[in-house]
């Protein structure tokens, strides 16, 4: 069904008559059919929240829509600040390690894990949504767990990543059919080329594209950062294959890459500077809500990243988490506001806003219509369940965060494909970079 604003309300307004009876959200025991524990938030609570900066307008009215109706039901005030995607880490790690700032972060990746002492325990709130909304998929959940399964942070959203064109454009270069493996994605990066219309995707620091786009190279090969145990990896024949693909697919691009950022895949796709990336469904809608770009709206199509000599589909995805610092002075009523954020009136109203650019953390959304009604979206409909989590093959923690936000994945094959090292020499270095995290 269609989540409105006013069936929104009308669970606030229920929420509220329940909190008459039994505290700010006493309700919340009813709506989890008895398994979700009662957050009261302190007596003149208030909240601020760090958030990344929106890519779709729609995610970020609903967003704020539901944290409206919090305040409303609650009394609780919610401020939300907001940050490029690249500064919202260093900005949270400054307040965690000072110990003042936001109450909450929406963060990247493992992101929680480099300051996990940092973060409140809310491994009741993440047991009870989990029980009450059909289980985490594995791989989000792995991003707000500990070994010992303490939530440390609650999963929010996979943000799925797929391949963006233009069907016109892959047609004029003789191709009937997307390919689906690596070697045919190439010649057909080489034919766009030729004809005027080339690909191009970030090697430089993007948080989500340029990761994306640097582990699904590393893992369609069969090169990972450390093995199961923890020992570093990176120094492999599989590695040093994917950086040979990486530097025929580079000479293809647009010239610059290796100083795009997230946003500068975006512009350039939608200036018909490329007609090949990959990208957030955004990137869709940034062009469909253009009346002067409708024609490139029309010949957008998505598909999943090509499969490599590893044999199956092997993808990052950016992952969010919202996190709780141990320095609010209000920990009752930020696990409130998340408690009410995920009941499914406020989280399907998210989802569908959001149009298919944020995957549901929790099983039970799966069935969210959002999924079906275009068939751009089929692409991303599934990246919860697929996404391979960074650290991969070893455990996520302290030292897979550090490698992830030192961007050691990215320069790798920025060195390389620039000409600033040799192959030989920047595995070397990224060798040297990740052994300093996995001591």
């Amino acid at each position: 069904m269609t989540i409105n604003r006013r069936t929104l309300l009308q669970g606030a307004a229920g929420l509220a008559a329940g909190a008459a009876l039994g505290g700010p959200l006493g309700a919340g025991r009813a709506f989890a059919q008895g398994s979700m524990p009662s957050f009261t938030p302190e007596p003149g609570a208030s909240l601020r929240l760090l958030r990344w900066v929106p890519f779709v307008s729609g995610e970020e009215e609903a967003f704020n829509a539901n944290t409206k109706a919090f305040t409303e039901a609650t009394g609780v005030e919610v401020r939300i600040d907001q940050e490029s995607w690249e500064d919202v880490r260093p900005k949270a790690a400054v307040a965690a390690n000072v110990g003042s700032g936001p109450d909450m972060v929406m963060s990247w990746f493992d992101d929680p894990f480099q300051y996990p002492d940092k973060l409140v325990d809310v491994s009741d709130l993440g047991q009870a949504l989990g029980d009450a909304y059909g289980g985490w998929y594995d791989g989000l959940r792995g991003y707000a767990t500990t070994t010992d399964d303490k939530f440390i942070a609650i999963p929010l959203c996979a943000i799925g990543n797929a391949i963006c064109y233009r069907d016109s454009h892959m047609k004029a270069a003789g191709f009937s059919e997307f390919p689906q493996d690596t070697d045919g994605f190439l010649e057909l990066c080489k034919a766009m080329q030729s004809n005027g219309t080339p690909a191009g995707f970030p090697h430089g620091k993007a948080v989500g594209d340029g990761n994306n786009y640097a582990h699904w190279l590393l893992w369609s090969h069969g090169g990972k950062t450390v093995d199961e145990n923890g020992n570093v990896a990176i120094n492999s024949p599989e590695t040093k294959a994917a950086i040979e693909y990486a530097k025929q697919l580079y000479a293809t691009f647009i010239p610059g890459t290796e100083s795009w950022l997230d946003i500068n895949n975006n512009r350039a796709f939608l200036a018909e500077q490329i007609s090949l990336t990959a990208n957030g469904v955004s990137l869709y809608y940034a062009a469909r809500k253009d009346p002067e770009m409708a024609e490139i709206a029309e010949d957008i199509r998505t598909t999943n990243m090509p499969i490599g000599p590893v044999g199956e589909s092997v993808e990052l995805h950016q992952t969010s988490t919202i996190n709780v610092f141990q320095h609010t002075q209000y920990p009752e009523a930020a696990k409130a506001y998340i408690a009410f954020m995920f009941q499914p009136e406020q989280f399907n109203a998210w989802l569908e806003g959001a149009s298919a650019y944020c995957c549901q953390p929790l099983k039970q959304f799966a069935d969210n219509p959002v999924w079906t009604s275009n068939p751009v979206h089929e692409a991303y409909a599934n990246a919860s369940a697929s996404l391979r989590p960074n650290g991969y093959a070893g455990p996520l923690g302290p030292a897979s965060a550090g490698v992830m936000a030192d961007y050691v994945l990215v320069d790798m094959f920025a060195e390389a494909v620039t000409g600033q090292r040799s192959a030989e020499e920047a595995i070397a270095n990224a060798e040297r970079r990740i052994a300093r995290y996995y001591r």
